[in-house]
């Protein structure tokens, strides 16, 4: 069973160098696609120089659930990894206990959870675990939502849903010493809340409007 990896990208040219080069180093990775999403920065230059990538790059923001519908587009393998482009600490080990309960047929789907990394990231995913941003999924899942394109920030809540409705076995993976770089560390504190605040106002209408199966 062959695992492709896609990691959606807006402007993080300084942080997706350590993350390819940690997935480039792991076992069971068979592909790495990353989806610069309107990238206004260095990203795609960035991602270039790891010859085992591969660029899809988006000539305008689609938001995550278009960059990964883009990924899934130019990808044939069974088995999804999703991964953030701003993962701190990100190490083989995470990536590698996300991938195998599918390896094994232990689940259909993993969410990983940061834990002991930083304790406002660490609290966000105690609360919300369903907005994790780092899943491995078996394709024909990703295939199966029809609105995967317009779900932007929504898309791991429609992943949810799908797998509660469908009863979809989803094992909860805990991610040791894991983080990510946070909005209003990116953005500046003001841009970035408004950015974070808008994130939170497409999740919820998506999850209030969309219809998630076909």
């Amino acid at each position: 069973m062959k695992t492709t990896v896609i990691i959606p990208a807006f402007n993080e040219e300084d942080n997706i160098g350590p993350v390819l080069k940690t997935i480039i180093a792991t076992p069971l990775i068979d592909e790495i696609i990353v989806v610069s999403d309107g990238s206004e920065d260095q990203t795609v230059q960035v991602a270039s120089a790891f010859k085992e990538v591969r660029i899809i790059e988006l000539l305008e923001n689609r938001g995550k659930g278009g960059a990964v519908k883009a990924g899934l587009d130019n990808c044939q393998n069974e088995i999804v990894l999703i991964l953030d482009a701003d993962l701190t600490g990100l190490t083989s080990e995470h990536i590698q206990s996300l991938i195998i309960p599918l390896i094994k047929g232990e689940a259909l789907m993993t969410t990983g959870v940061f834990k002991k990394g930083r304790i406002i990231t660490d609290f966000a995913q105690k609360v919300a675990p369903f907005l994790s941003g780092q899943r491995a999924i078996k394709r024909n899942i990703l295939e199966n939502l029809s609105d995967l394109d317009l779900a932007r920030f929504g898309l791991e809540v429609a992943l949810h849903q799908y797998v509660e409705e469908q009863n979809i076995e989803n094992v909860t993976v805990e991610l040791p010493d894991l983080s990510h770089i946070m909005k209003e560390e990116k953005l500046g504190f003001w841009k970035g809340l408004f950015s974070r605040l808008r994130m939170y106002w497409e999740i919820i209408r998506y999850a209030l409007n969309a219809d998630h199966s076909k």
